[in-house]
């Protein structure tokens, strides 16, 4: 259809398209009309075309953030404004053709600007998206997920995204794919300059002009953001600049397109306009449009700020106190604000309003929280004045995960790599095996994806490193299936030589770090090889504490944190968030005059056996686990694996995701109470199991 493509060389010509499989394709067809906020632009033959106005994208992504900061979610900001006016250019042109799905395949690689593409895309009503739907972003009975998931809202996005990187490589395939079946259809991929730091990314980008240039690619065209900046902030000051990769990839056989003004929409226009008609005539050389745009753009403060207001820097307080209405009408520029936005505006204030008011009227309670995350680095800059070797490989997460303090007490032991999971514990293991004790950190899903090869060579190349894998579970409530990690036990429990080690507090964190610290010197000193210990732990708030007056933490022992040690009742096994859980619901169970004990499994691929057979024995043999995790592979599994072996066979009812995706939700308790493993789910589960 349309252009001929190349050939695959050394291919019979009779044989060389083959086509697929059919079935329905779940994308909508083309928007019913025009976007309801539109701007025009000139097109290359002089014809004008109304577009998506970005300026009512960016509206509707800081309305839309702050629906969701109400609710308790986190969102993004920075990313979704810098990208604007390239979104409004693409999909102005692709709604061309009609049905435009037959005419492109369109990938979005940055992940965090989704929430931009649902406002879009509502702007056209496109998949019967409307602007209301936008208030129940990232809540849990929307389709509107922290990031593009096609198993919610396969209507809209083709391929689920949130981690950077991961849908570069898809788009090749959907190109290579287009050009088996003789479809002469165009990809569009957009990604972000942080996310081209991806080694998966690094590796499309080299095949996709290898393979176009063979005649096996259909017309590809890559949409780079380039802003200079990352999460955590500058890519030149905090990692190092991107600018000579980007200019390499002429060398490596794309065509580059550029774009100086990216937040310019008439320039971003033609600059798009250009590249499809040049990907279009000669799909043997892939077009890269490389666009200079701004992170945070509209807001100059979010323009100022080091990480372009990567997140939503907005709060609950600034929306009842003005700041949301000047930074709104800063967006607009002056202009007045359409009247349904007008309304949402007031309407965000009031509920701001009554939401602090509530929280004023609420007694403050005496339970002190912190995240868990916090005891690692005192843990770490404690090792460090101490004048141990320790030193912090960092993949642009060090904020979230907790280990920032320790970067800032400690710059020159401190490393940035940019946004590369694989490259961070590879670097890693090299500071091992020269006789250093590096700490690697991000979000428990990356750690456990795109660094688990380089972990297992580390082990098997005896260069332990001790890891800070945060946001496990559910716990990243907000930013969906993507990011939640709820297969990380089953991936990493088997690796030789590897503790996995799970606090239920800040405190505990702060002794396991410092414990771990000192075993691997100890090991060290002793010319043996240490284990490398991998820590996971949730995000939000739990008690500083779970610790027993007059009991001690000791590695590998599991922890009675709540219940009687004696029966009959039930043994509850838990780990990491799940504990604080067990414990409440321990609570909710002796008030209904339940006997139960809740052990801390700290070490589930360790796990205490001994004094779980003990506790089993004392408590008349129920055993209830909990998992922020598949059941496949989870902790409760393994400890029961490990008990049957020693003999003892309980009778076991293990809680945990059975099958399936996780989902945007405001909080994790949200997700808890959806899969049966949160205080009511484990109260019901011990009542049956032991009634």
């Amino acid at each position: 259809m349309g252009v001929e493509l190349a050939p695959a060389a050394a291919v019979d010509p009779k044989d060389r398209h083959r086509p697929g499989l059919p079935y329905p394709n779940p994308l909508a067809g083309n928007p019913p009309g025009a976007p309801r906020y539109g701007a025009r632009v000139r097109r290359r033959d002089g014809s004008e075309l109304t577009v998506a106005c970005p300026v009512a994208t960016r509206l509707m992504v800081a309305l839309m953030d702050m629906d969701a900061v109400l609710g308790g979610s986190a969102c993004h900001w920075g990313g979704p404004a810098a990208l604007a006016e390239l979104m409004s250019a693409i999909h102005g042109l692709m709604f061309l053709a009609d049905p435009w799905h037959q005419s492109y395949n369109f990938v979005n690689d940055a992940g965090h600007t989704e929430n931009g593409l649902y406002a879009l895309r509502a702007n056209y009503g496109f998949a019967d998206l409307s602007i209301a739907e936008l208030r129940r972003f990232r809540s849990l009975d929307s389709r509107l997920t922290g990031h593009g998931e096609a198993h919610l809202f396969p209507e809209a996005v083709m391929i689920s995204n949130g981690p950077l990187g991961s849908g570069l490589g898809v788009a090749q395939g959907l190109a290579m794919a287009d050009r088996l079946a003789d479809r002469a259809r165009t990809t569009i991929c957009v990604i972000s300059d942080g996310a081209l730091y991806e080694g998966e990314a690094k590796e499309a980008v080299s095949a996709i002009p290898g393979l176009a240039a063979k005649g096996l690619l259909a017309p590809f065209v890559m949409v780079i953001s380039d802003n200079n900046t990352k999460l955590s902030g500058r890519c030149d000051a905090d990692a190092f600049a991107q600018a000579p990769y980007f200019r390499s990839l002429a060398a490596q056989g794309w065509t580059i397109v550029r774009c100086e003004q990216g937040n310019d929409l008439q320039a971003a226009f033609s600059a798009v306009e250009e590249a499809l008609a040049r990907a279009a005539a000669d799909p043997l050389h892939p077009v890269a449009l490389w666009a200079t745009t701004i992170k945070g753009f509209g807001v100059a403060s979010t323009m100022k700020s080091a990480s372009g207001g990567h997140g939503y820097p907005l709060s609950a307080a600034d929306a009842a106190s003005g700041k949301l209405r000047a930074f709104v009408e800063e967006i607009a520029g002056g202009r007045p604000l359409p009247e349904e936005f007008a309304r949402w505006l007031a309407d965000l204030e009031a509920v701001a309003k009554a939401k602090l008011e509530k929280a004023a009227a609420k007694p403050a309670s005496a339970l002190k929280t912190d995240k868990i995350q916090a005891g690692f680095a005192k843990a770490m800059i404690a090792a460090a004045k101490e004048g141990l070797p320790l030193v912090s490989i960092s993949a642009d997460l060090q904020g979230s995960t907790g280990v920032a303090p320790f970067r800032s007490a400690f710059p020159q032991l401190s490393f940035e790599v940019g946004v590369a999971e694989a490259n961070m514990v590879s670097v890693a293991a090299g500071f091992s095996k020269q006789g250093y004790v590096p700490v690697v950190d991000t979000f428990a899903q990356f750690g456990v994806t795109k660094g688990l090869l380089p972990l297992i060579m580390a082990n098997l190349s005896q260069a332990p490193v001790i890891a800070v894998y945060s946001h496990t579970g559910f716990q990243d409530a907000a930013d969906g299936a993507s990011h939640q990690a709820l297969m990380y036990i089953a991936m990493t429990a088997a690796i030789p030589h590897t503790v996995l080690y799970c606090p239920a507090s800040a405190e505990e964190a702060e002794w396991a770090m410092a414990e771990a610290i000192r075993r691997f010197v100890a090991g060290r000193r002793a010319g043996q090889i240490p284990e490398s210990v991998v820590f996971f732990c949730g995000r939000e708030n739990f008690p500083i504490s779970l610790r027993p007056e007059g009991a001690s933490y000791a590695w590998g022992q599991a922890m009675r944190v709540a219940g009687r040690d004696e029966g009959p009742g039930v043994v509850i096994s838990a780990c990491g968030s799940m504990v604080w859980q067990a414990v409440q619901a321990a609570r909710r169970l002796e008030e209904r005059g339940r006997r139960c004990l809740v052990l801390n499994n700290a070490t589930p691929n360790q796990p205490d056996v001994a004094t779980h057979a003990a506790a089993l024995a004392r408590m008349g043999g129920a055993l209830l686990t909990v998992d922020d995790h598949q059941v496949t592979g989870g902790a409760g599994e393994l400890l029961v694996a490990r008990l049957a072996a020693q003999g003892c066979a309980p009778r076991v009812r293990c809680l945990g995701v059975r099958g399936e995706f996780g989902q945007s939700a405001y909080t994790a308790d949200e997700l808890y109470r959806k899969h049966g493993i949160g205080v009511d789910g484990i109260v019901a589960a011990a009542q049956e199991l032991a009634p």
